[in-house]
């Protein structure tokens, strides 16, 4: 909660530090790399930075976050604080590197917004500033110990039991402890980061989701090769260079869109490579002999660009109560719906609880539709691949 001093402060301020966060986190992430060119080659996402997408969604979560702590003084929010805390788990993000940040965020916040940032001023986003970053390492601190680890000790090295050509784009590969151990534990629906060195010595990361079934001895991955450089460079990598046999650099299991204990319908809606998530989900449902009504969405370019469709199939055929609904922009004589997915079609049972993967605009009009259609806003839960940019716009 703010103090009494700095609430009509961050209020009154508000409007010129949010018209200028654009500029400020560009200026940040400039002054971090300059200081620290190792996190721009070994921690943060080369392709996202060159994008802007992280910018503006670091961007986002702070004007998210001083809004709530203007609107709901009394509530923290819980659910983009998680969100932000797994992924930064994911990648060994420790409690010391929130002190570098705020180095340099704040000397971005007083060279754009100049004499405008009086001590008074400074010390009121201060405040901001530490009441998110203690939450956040607060939640990062509980997820380490969870996962048996050290604070920012998540990565181990696991060969590639198995490479598997899905689609023409997307590649499974099985991972194994390399000392024959079990693999760790995981929650259906949960990512893990996989880290490689690329031919100029930067050790890139990207998260994929875990897409068999927890409780195999074994985990497995499904890589989209994405197009382009830098934002397609360790998918490329993967997809050309990982074999079977090889070791990869990986994380302990993060994430907070798991599948939730209980016998609620749920509706598990995906497109593209969203499907993953959904996959180690279903897995666990049929493994555990799950009656629950369960409403399976996917969406897709065209049959053979479905990774995973005949295992999608058997898996909802296994639920007593499973359905699943297809659409293809190209359907082909495949017998799904054509074009994009549509909700407001099915026929959901009441209380039902959501659970979203995909690209952004997909995300956007199925909760739109679900909302729509009377399903309370939080029994919709969604997980992004990549910089989350709907931070604060999800009501």
């Amino acid at each position: 909660m703010l103090s009494e001093q700095a609430v009509p402060v961050v209020r009154a301020t508000l409007p010129a530090v949010g018209g200028a966060l654009d500029r400020i986190t560009e200026r940040f992430y400039g002054r971090l790399f300059a200081a620290h060119p190792e996190l721009l080659r070994d921690l943060f996402n080369r392709g996202n930075q060159a994008s802007g997408e992280q910018r503006q969604a670091l961007a986002g979560s702070i004007a998210a976050f001083a809004v709530a702590l203007l609107e709901r003084p009394d509530e923290r929010p819980d659910v983009m604080l998680s969100r932000i805390a797994h992924k930064h788990a994911s990648l060994g993000v420790t409690s010391a590197q929130y002190k570098t940040v705020h180095e340099h965020l704040f000397a971005a916040i007083a060279e754009v917004l100049g004499d405008a940032v009086t001590p008074e001023v400074a010390r009121a986003w201060d405040e901001v500033y530490w009441l998110m970053a203690n939450a956040l390492i607060a939640v990062e601190t509980r997820l380490y110990q969870q996962a048996g680890v050290a604070e920012g000790q998540v990565w181990r090295s696991m060969e590639i039991a198995e490479r598997r050509e899905e689609t023409s784009d997307t590649v499974a590969f099985v991972l194994r402890n390399t000392d024959g151990t079990p693999t760790a534990a995981f929650r259906p629906g949960q990512y893990v980061s996989v880290q490689v060195t690329l031919p100029d010595g930067a050790r890139q990361i990207r998260q994929y989701s875990l897409s068999a079934a927890p409780g195999h001895p074994q985990w497995r991955i499904t890589v989209k090769r994405v197009a382009g450089d830098p934002a397609g460079e360790v998918s490329s990598w993967l997809h050309d260079h990982a074999r079977a046999g090889d070791t990869v650099e990986v994380s302990a299991p993060f994430g907070d869109l798991v599948l939730p204990e209980g016998e609620s319908p749920l509706l598990l809606a995906s497109a593209g490579i969203g499907s993953t998530p959904m996959l180690a989900m279903l897995h666990h449902l049929a493994a555990t002999g799950s009656n629950r009504p369960v409403v399976v969405v996917h969406a897709d370019r065209a049959p053979a660009s479905h990774a995973h469709a005949a295992e999608l199939r058997r898996l909802v055929d296994a639920l007593p109560q499973g359905t699943l609904h297809l659409w293809y922009e190209e359907p082909g004589d495949s017998g799904a719906r054509t074009g994009r997915a549509d909700v407001t079609a099915l026929d959901l049972p009441a209380g039902v609880t959501a659970y979203l993967c995909g690209p952004l605009p997909f995300l956007r009009a199925v909760r739109g539709d679900l909302v729509g259609r009377g399903v309370a806003a939080a029994d919709v839960h969604y997980e992004v691949f990549g910089p989350d940019l709907w931070l604060g716009n999800e009501n």
